[in-house]
């Protein structure tokens, strides 16, 4: 492939590297020249394009990507159609996520320009969620690298997502002197909700004395007509012959690892009982944080064997003290079931870098962008939209009249950012257990990028700060839970929700959502690089 400046005159059938504005018409990076662009671009007195040229036995980005996609050997995963060089893999199923990592080695290992990233080994996935993608750095490139990349990606299976299989659960929970009936009563339900995201229930307890052998016989009954036991003990395990793995042994199992290189998770009991699985929990599990039990119960409850080499492997990763990753289960009882989650929608900025015209007015598809982003707002699974004003108030009133969604002014928007996230806050409902912090400028956010966020709210039981990322960078929007309302208030000058993600040490999950977290349009060149048409008066 050859890349470079050419004229004009001589860039037909090219591949335009950068985006270029003809009149009203915007010619897109990666954009097939014809002879009818050339006229047009040489009318506009632009003499000079970079582009690539393929050489023969090139292949084109898409082509390239939609190859190897078709050769990768996957289970339980959707292949996305190729787009500006890149093929998504989507999870069809809830479940575990596994890979052959010599295999991705190697292929990263042929050429920078030939990409493939995943998430990681055995990770927990949601059905939806990409879990890998394929990426061609350039616009082109030779096909013997692709024969090479297909060659090495076309035996055995590259990566899957083993699906969570509903079980039936028996549960033990010992018991002690002093030991309180709310904390077995509060360890049932917080293991209830664990086993919930994989349609798994509890369907029988026990509650004995901490003796083995009446953990034994509880273990023995519970095993008849469920599919694995897990044993709460009232004293965390001090030995190895200890009361849970010694049960395990006198009911006639094995002990296949005690103890485990993950923390909070060392404690852990893992027997076998009449081919079934018996699992002793370590105290943290009566926590919903994420700790090494539910590694262990990922794979089992996924179908996957999990050895004892298995878990002599989890140490390197397995420090989880600082960083909660996974969304916690919601503790039954204590959290509503649907919070509701607002959106605050940020349109008061004075639009300063642009020089003069407002960029909420820019058109965007013929609509101004603030009504976009209103709509799609509105258009989300939300509980209502407050819009804070500020700049030309009067006229972005006007051009979201009709929309069902409250107007606030800021009259102290000229102080910064801060103030207009303040007064969106202190306008939300008392029923509010989330603000969705959307920008005005952000015209690639959709209603369904909201959405994914307000879920993975929900499923952390409306306690965490979720985040939009992409590709693994931090972004906006950023929804905050009602916790952190009061710590808003503080803020002070061009100060946003970034500052209160960083200074409250909050739980944070991340949410993909794709290049748009990360595009907004506070200059002329991103606004015309996003496709954006300003209004100068």
């Amino acid at each position: 492939m050859k890349f470079g400046a050419i004229r004009t005159e001589d860039a037909e059938g090219a591949i335009l590297a950068h985006s270029v504005s003809v009149g009203e018409r915007r010619l897109r990076k990666a954009h097939v020249l014809s002879d009818e662009d050339i006229a047009a671009l040489n009318a506009a007195g632009i003499r000079e394009l970079v582009v690539a040229r393929l050489d023969p036995g090139d292949l084109g980005e898409d082509e390239a990507a939609d190859r190897i996609a078709k050769k990768l050997s996957v289970d339980n995963i959707e292949t996305k159609p190729a787009a500006t060089g890149r093929v998504n893999l989507h999870a069809k199923a809830s479940g575990v996520f596994t890979v052959d990592k010599a295999t991705i080695d190697a292929v990263n290992a042929v050429d920078p320009a030939i990409t493939i990233a995943t998430v990681a080994q055995y990770a927990e996935v949601e059905k939806g969620q990409m879990v890998a993608t394929i990426k061609i750095i350039p616009f082109a490139v030779p096909s013997d690298l692709v024969a090479r990349v297909t060659g090495l990606v076309k035996s055995g299976e590259v990566f899957a997502v083993h699906p969570f299989l509903p079980r039936r659960i028996g549960l033990v929970q010992t018991m002690l002197p002093g030991l309180k009936e709310s904390v077995l009563n509060k360890t049932a339900n917080i293991t209830a909700a664990r086993f919930a995201r994989s349609q798994s229930r509890i369907t029988q307890e026990r509650r004995t004395p901490h003796e083995t052998g009446a953990v034994k016989q509880a273990v023995e009954e519970l095993l008849v007509d469920n599919d694995m036991v897990v044993v709460f003990g009232a004293s965390a395990m001090s030995d190895f012959e200890d009361v849970i793995p010694a049960a395990i042994v006198q009911a006639g199992g094995k002990v296949v690892r005690a103890g485990m290189p993950v923390d909070p998770g060392n404690l852990l009991v893992l027997g076998e009982v009449s081919g079934k699985p018996v699992i002793g929990a370590p105290g943290c599990a009566r926590s919903p944080k994420e700790n090494g039990f539910d590694w262990v119960l990922d794979r089992m409850i996924a179908g996957l064997p999990v050895t004892g080499m298995d878990i002599a492997g989890m140490g390197v990763g397995g420090l989880l003290m600082e960083i909660p990753t996974r969304p916690q289960p919601r503790e039954i009882g204590e959290k509503p079931r649907n919070p509701k989650v607002y959106v605050v929608l940020l349109a008061a900025g004075r639009s300063s870098r642009m020089g003069g015209p407002n960029k909420l007015m820019a058109l965007f598809d013929h609509k101004p962008l603030i009504r976009q982003s209103a709509e799609r707002a509105i258009a989300s699974r939300t509980a209502g939209t407050i819009v804070v004003t500020g700049h030309q108030a009067d006229r972005i009133e006007r051009t979201l009249a009709g929309l069902d969604m409250k107007l606030v002014h800021n009259a102290d928007f000229a102080s910064g950012l801060s103030s207009s996230l303040k007064a969106g806050i202190a306008a939300l409902p008392d029923d509010a257990a989330g603000a969705l912090v959307v920008l005005g400028d952000m015209p690639a956010v959709t209603a369904a990028d909201l959405d994914h966020m307000v879920e993975a709210f929900r499923r952390s039981g409306a306690q965490s700060i979720v985040r939009a990322t992409h590709d693994g960078k931090r972004g906006n929007p950023v929804l905050l839970p009602r916790a952190l309302f009061s710590a808003v208030a503080t803020l002070q000058g061009d100060t946003g929700a970034r500052h209160i993600v960083e200074a409250e040490g909050a739980d944070v999950i991340d949410v993909e959502i794709g290049a748009g977290a990360a595009i907004d349009v506070d200059t002329r060149d991103a606004m015309v690089e996003a496709g954006g048409i300003l209004q100068e008066t």
